[in-house]
């Protein structure tokens, strides 16, 4: 169906190594072994290093780094210990980089990884686009599929959403839909899961079209034309006609309103990055739902996106305290 690369190696961007729960961690073990893939543990450190308190000596900076990076292998090193009892091959890494988003999608660039799997930071996002926190930047910036994990239950037979817009209404490229499908088909396959799809269709857009037509006309003829498309898009993809939902809605109140009536454990999205006023103008479901959707989140590119990041590393975030006028 797609050119989707296999799932061969897993990064799981470690947070806080020192955390009594990692549920990004765990996830990912899980599928490590579904896919029997390789595991990689990676933390950034991304702590800002005042240059004052170091008296300036670069061998003093360079000794901060090295004992800093060791402790933080040491940690990993024994989650990879725990996490070796479900899946062989583990490997971990820690590296001075920063801002956490780009250190991140620099290593998933170095080690090859096919997949990143990271846990949501905690608390509500406002204008997430806009503020640049580092959630929502890793699923913009990044060329490899993210799973960004939101509930920390293992999965067990999971339900899986994908959500798809084969009319291409939010400028999505046309090969994305089919990635969305195929990504699901995979996870579902993996985990031994149920994979259902949702489109959703605005009427109003046909609507702007056939102005003068009587308005069931034009409801009839947005449903006919959507129904074409997900049939299309859908018609090797397995999934039965009970679990395809076609729905006459705006995408980010028909894929919450499905995601909880099916009781997804992850939603399947594409996202397109955009920046400054034409993503303020356009939107982008992807981040609208990203607190709203109550599962875990898979999202895909388009083929071809390529990461906005510099590709060497930043190393320390040297500060240095300004003194008072």
């Amino acid at each position: 169906m797609t050119n989707m690369r296999a799932i061969r190696r897993i990064l799981v961007a470690v947070k806080d190594p020192s955390a009594r729960s990692l549920p990004a961690v765990a996830k990912a073990a899980q599928l490590a072994a579904a896919f029997g893939a390789e595991l990689e543990l990676f933390h950034a450190i991304d702590t800002a290093v005042y240059a004052d308190t170091l008296g300036m000596s670069e061998l003093r900076l360079s000794e901060l780094q090295s004992d800093e990076r060791a402790q933080y292998l040491q940690r990993l090193g024994r989650i990879a210990a725990r996490v070796r009892m479900h899946c062989s091959e583990v490997s971990t890494r820690a590296e001075w980089d920063y801002p956490g988003y780009e250190a991140i999608i620099r290593e998933a660039n170095r080690s090859g990884a096919d997949l990143i799997v990271a846990e949501r930071h905690a608390g509500r996002h406002i204008a997430p686009g806009l503020l640049g926190l580092a959630d929502w930047e890793l699923l913009r910036l990044s060329p490899v599929p993210v799973l960004l994990v939101k509930r920390p239950r293992p999965y067990h037979r999971p339900v899986i959403l994908a959500a798809v817009d084969p009319t291409h209404a939010f400028a999505k490229p046309a090969r994305l839909d089919a990635e969305i499908v195929d990504a699901g088909r995979r996870f579902t396959a993996a985990l031994h899961g149920k994979l259902h799809a949702v489109h959703a269709y605005d009427p109003l857009r046909v609507g702007l079209m056939a102005l003068g037509s009587p308005a069931a006309d034009v409801q009839e003829a947005a449903a006919a034309q959507a129904r074409r498309g997900f049939e299309l898009l859908l018609r090797s993809s397995g999934i039965p006609s009970a679990r395809r939902y076609l729905i006459g809605l705006h995408p980010i109140d028909a894929v919450l309103e499905t995601a909880q009536d099916v009781h997804s454990d992850i939603v399947v999205m594409g996202a397109v990055s955009r920046s400054g006023l034409k993503r303020l103008f356009i939107g982008n479901t992807a981040e609208q739902l990203l607190d709203r959707l109550p599962c875990d989140l898979l999202i895909i590119k388009p083929p071809g996106f390529t990461a906005r990041v510099q590709r060497a590393r930043r190393g320390v975030r040297l500060m240095t305290i300004q003194a008072p006028y």
